[in-house]
């Protein structure tokens, strides 16, 4: 179990949070250090972060377009690449637009993974607003 913790690691929570009776960062350790990851992944802008440019998806770029099966078939495509590229800890299972409520501009990204360490399925839906940014 030690060297599983150590393969999936431990670190800061996104955004930070300070506990005021240690005074220390509260960090996360093993799958929930994953699962933050991910949605990290997720909310990150190509191009944001300066010193690692490429981290993230084109998630801006489908902020006003509609969407259709291509769309959809587009942006799961490129949340694949981007989690093959900067989260080493999975095997991705399958990344799924779900339409829930287009009428009002939100689509929930679901990402099912399995922790490569532990071999434990995991999901993760990520909602998506197409008309906020």
């Amino acid at each position: 179990m030690a060297n599983e913790k150590a393969f999936l690691g431990k670190g800061w929570s996104f955004p930070p949070v300070f506990d005021k009776f240690e005074k220390e960062v509260v960090m996360l350790e093993a799958e929930e250090s994953v699962r933050s990851s991910i949605s990290l992944l997720l909310s990150t802008e190509l191009g944001e972060r300066v010193m690692q440019p490429a981290f993230g998806w084109k998630r801006d770029r489908w902020l006003f377009e509609s969407l259709s099966t291509s769309s959809a078939t587009a942006i799961e495509k490129e949340i694949e690449t981007a989690l093959l590229m900067y989260e080493p800890r999975v095997n991705l299972n399958e990344v799924r637009v779900l339409p829930d409520a287009m009428e009002s501009g939100k689509i929930s990204i679901r990402v099912d993974y399995t922790v490569r360490s532990t071999n434990k399925r995991n999901n993760l839906v990520f909602p998506f607003y197409l008309t906020e940014k």
